[in-house]
């Protein structure tokens, strides 16, 4: 969804600071937009939350890509395809593992998608390392308790390899299809394919005007405000400063789930996911030459 600015440019002081506060205000904004949404879960469920997401994206991408559909060969929709399914299980899969294990913990394990993808990328001993000590605190979260709901943290880990997916998949539709009309293809498809889903919940569970608030302001804080912002950020920040903010997200997560939703951890949990993010910020850190992967956030979709 994102490109990566051109190699090579430095930008101004100005512009990294601008960067660096617009930054800051998409990650406060994703995460704050997830726990609106959970607030809706006691009517509408994860299912109509994120079909109400799926919506609010749908609109903002097409307003902004503008995509030639008529115009796609088989050999553009391919990628796009497999992008608006891997949207709708993106969400699905965060919001169910933030409604059964908590935000924090659910966008930690999510992190883990482009944090693997980040590793792989190399062969250096640091990332090696690097890979054992996010390993270490995945199997410290994950370790048997009689309080670990399983269900919560394989969606957690199913959203993981979904923005994996996410990123490669949003590489091909890029070299594939001009400028962000593939996106916004996908973020349609995603929509059509939830519409069944809206009606159901809309029948079944009617929604009160309070829910419905909660559900299109996640929607416009987590998809409509990070990719607008991205698309300014990655015009002023190196894409390896913008991989490195991203570490922030999880960290992000675990204050607004405490702070707006009495979502609290304990010492080990906390130590686990400094683990992961520390992993990540270390990897990019001592990396001089290589790129983040930059695609966009899953929650931005």
């Amino acid at each position: 969804m994102h490109s990566a600015p051109a190699a090579g440019t430095a930008p101004a002081p100005r512009a990294t600071s601008a960067g660096v506060a617009a930054m800051l205000g998409s990650g406060l904004s994703n995460q704050i937009g997830a726990a609106t949404g959970s607030l809706a879960f006691p009517v509408l469920g994860p299912v109509g939350v994120v079909a109400v997401r799926q919506y609010v994206a749908a609109a903002v991408l097409l307003a902004v890509g503008r995509p030639a559909l008529r115009s796609f060969t088989w050999r553009q929709w391919r990628p796009v395809v497999l992008l608006a399914v891997v949207f709708g299980t993106m969400n699905l899969s965060l919001y169910t593992a933030i409604d059964r294990v908590g935000l924090g913990l659910a966008v930690t394990l999510e992190f883990l998608g482009p944090l693997v993808i980040a590793l792989a990328a190399t062969r250096r001993r640091v990332d090696a390392f690097c890979a054992v000590v996010a390993a270490t605190g995945v199997v410290v979260l994950m370790r048997p308790q009689p309080s670990t709901d399983y269900v919560g943290m394989g969606a957690g880990l199913l959203g993981a390899v979904c923005w994996a997916s996410y990123i490669l998949l949003n590489r091909t539709v890029g070299s594939r299809v001009p400028g962000a009309q593939g996106s916004a293809a996908a973020a349609l498809l995603s929509a059509v394919m939830f519409l069944p889903v809206g009606l159901y919940v809309v029948l079944r569970h009617p929604p009160t005007v309070e829910s419905l608030g909660y559900a299109i302001a996640a929607g416009v804080l987590a998809s409509a405000v990070p990719y607008l912002v991205d698309l300014f950020t990655l015009r002023h920040v190196p894409a390896a400063a913008f991989g490195l903010f991203m570490s922030v997200n999880p960290v992000l997560a675990v204050l607004v789930g405490w702070i707006g939703l009495g979502q609290s951890l304990g010492w080990t949990e906390a130590a686990a996911i400094g683990a992961v993010v520390g992993a990540n910020v270390l990897s990019i850190a001592t990396s001089g030459r290589r790129e983040a992967p930059t695609s966009g956030g899953g929650p931005a979709t």
